[in-house]
């Protein structure tokens, strides 16, 4: 009698659970150490063009004074890879060097093309397949539903925010605002009607990666309010959240030209600054120009004493 057919014997596992179990063997072809050096040289180039351009003229601009605004500004720089960091670690239990990738692929996402720090991630991630098995399905989750919660949030803003401003907006403009909604909301259906399709993740972890990007956007928009608080003294704490929202709520609407201007007139009407608040934010982004400068100069040293970053 075959020892399988005992009774209260364990079934043998299948070929495809036990090659589960088996370690992957980090990969030998050479392209994503060549993505990577090349997305870090595009960076530093870029960095480098931003900062001659119009970043060291924003720069020269009037200083906030108080020091906490520089504080708080550095906290909100590292909102997004402390997110993702966090994302991350518990998708794959990546290292604490993980940090540094993820602040190149912020960078290149912000000076070269959007979606080029995914490849530069992506690229790195590949270099390190004994931690992880098949990181493209999870980055383009993370990445899908970063943009579905940013979607998500600009239809709350909208729903909010339409009805109060009916009487500000022309006919012309409310109805772009719709067609905005409209936009936004069939964008985000095919994603969420086909998720069984598109998604990688299970669903635990796909609502997990939802809910911290919602804390994301929400922390950014809070320190941002900080920031201009701290820096444009004199307004009160609620209103500058509610011109955080209004930020939010421009820059991801469809159909919209001239979101500057846009954003500069509910600036007026708020707060009546709309001229101080736009140099704040030319200093902001000038100000985010030399930290990436700063952080890939200190990568790049850190990376010769150390290999495995």
């Amino acid at each position: 009698m075959s020892t399988n057919t005992l009774a209260g014997a364990a079934p043998k596992p299948g070929i495809a659970e036990l090659s589960e179990l088996e370690p992957i063997a980090k990969i030998r072809r050479r392209w994503p150490t060549w993505l990577g050096a090349i997305l870090s040289i595009l960076m530093v180039a870029g960095i480098g063009h931003e900062l001659l351009g119009e970043g060291l003229a924003g720069l020269s601009r009037t200083a906030p004074a108080s020091w906490i605004f520089y504080l708080v500004f550095v906290l909100k720089y590292m909102v997004g890879p402390t997110f993702d960091f966090i994302i991350y670690r518990r998708l794959w239990n990546i290292p604490w060097s993980g940090m540094i990738a993820l602040h190149r692929k912020r960078i290149a996402n912000d000076v070269i093309l959007g979606y080029s720090g995914e490849a530069y991630f992506y690229a790195w991630a590949r270099q390190r397949t004994k931690m992880i098995a098949a990181p493209f399905g999870a980055i383009k989750d993370v990445s899908i539903l970063s943009a579905l919660a940013g979607n998500a949030i600009t239809l709350l803003l909208l729903a909010m925010a339409l009805p109060l401003a009916s009487e500000m907006l022309t006919p012309a403009q409310f109805k772009t605002g719709l067609i905005s909604a409209a936009v936004i909301l069939g964008m985000s259906l095919p994603f969420l009607l086909l998720s069984r399709r598109v998604f990688s993740l299970s669903r635990k972890e796909l609502w997990a990666v939802f809910g911290i990007h919602i804390g994301r956007l929400f922390s950014d928009s809070l320190l941002v309010a900080f920031a201009w608080a701290f820096a444009l003294p004199g307004v009160g704490f609620g209103t500058w959240i509610l011109l955080a929202a209004a930020r939010m709520l421009v820059s991801r609407l469809p159909f919209v030209p001239s979101k500057d201007l846009l954003f500069a007139g509910f600036a007026i009407i708020l707060i009546g600054q709309g001229e101080a608040l736009s140099e704040m934010l030319s200093f902001m982004a000038a100000l985010t120009l030399l930290l990436h400068a700063i952080l890939i100069a200190g990568f790049s040293l850190l990376g010769i004493f150390r290999k495995d970053l």
